[in-house]
């Protein structure tokens, strides 16, 4: 079974981001990318199927320029996938998820063979969940997202997962190939070791140009990107008796905060 992972480089939580020059996105100087959360999971789903199915290969697939996409593709290597492929999109509207698909699908379809196409079932940064969608829709295979517990069924080529749902869970069973956008794997994902991150530097990693996409392909373009307003102090409230404290809190409550009639 051929399985491929499209990961996304985010931002790490911990990053002070900034509008750049246009103001429609943030300013990647100084910014470290690392692997979405949820990509992590479906890493390590692919890395468990490949135990569970013999002979399957995860390849691994990252879109965006080389700085971002390399660093994510190698952190995969290091955790065991079995190659990587960056796809260089420098006049790509990386915002536009449709074109991210589009571009994706054809690094993959380059790829050959593909059973199994997993996604995070969101990004870390822009939390669209859109992509693996778009991307599914390009190869013309059937998607399924927010999915935990894939599994494969009895007599191979099928796959079992359940979808958490209101108030319960869906059970689905699905013939390959197929897409889907992992919302949790078996296990929380593993912490690569530190030989492996070394031989993961020395990896080779597949380049691939996207296809410039046609003027009419943009399906949403960003508009603003702006930081939330700073938060203002707290006010103190003195008090003598907690009687007193809870009579000056309610005043402030609907005199200045307006949140009590």
């Amino acid at each position: 079974m051929e399985i491929v992972v499209c990961v996304k480089p985010v931002p790490e939580a911990e990053s002070r981001l900034r509008p750049d020059a246009a103001g429609t996105g943030f300013d990647p100087d100084g910014v470290k990318f690392v692997l979405a959360g949820y990509d992590e999971s479906a890493v390590e789903q692919a890395l468990l199927l490949r135990q569970a199915v013999a002979g399957s290969t995860v390849s691994v697939v990252a879109l965006g320029p080389a700085a971002r996409v390399d660093e994510v593709l190698r952190a995969s290597i290091a955790l065991g996938c079995d190659r990587a492929t960056a796809v260089e999109a420098a006049d790509l509207p990386l915002a536009d998820p449709v074109a991210t698909g589009r571009a994706l699908a054809e690094a993959i379809a380059a790829l050959g063979r593909h059973d199994l196409v997993l996604f995070g079932k969101q990004a870390g940064d822009d939390e669209e969940g859109l992509v693996g969608a778009a991307t599914a829709e390009a190869l013309g295979v059937p998607f399924v997202g927010h999915v935990i517990d894939l599994r494969p069924a009895e007599g191979g080529g099928r796959f079992t997962f359940r979808r958490s749902v209101e108030r319960g869970e869906e059970r689905w069973e699905a013939p390959l190939p197929l897409a889907v956008g992992l919302q949790q794997a078996w296990n929380d994902p593993r912490t690569a070791t530190l030989p492996a991150i070394l031989r993961s530097r020395k990896a080779t990693i597949g380049r691939r140009a996207a296809a410039p996409a046609p003027a009419s392909s943009g399906s949403s373009a960003p508009v603003r990107f702006a930081l939330p307003p700073p938060r203002q102090g707290a006010k103190m409230i003195e008090f003598a008796t907690p009687e007193e404290a809870a009579r000056k809190l309610v005043r402030l409550l609907q005199e200045e905060a307006k949140v009590f009639p």
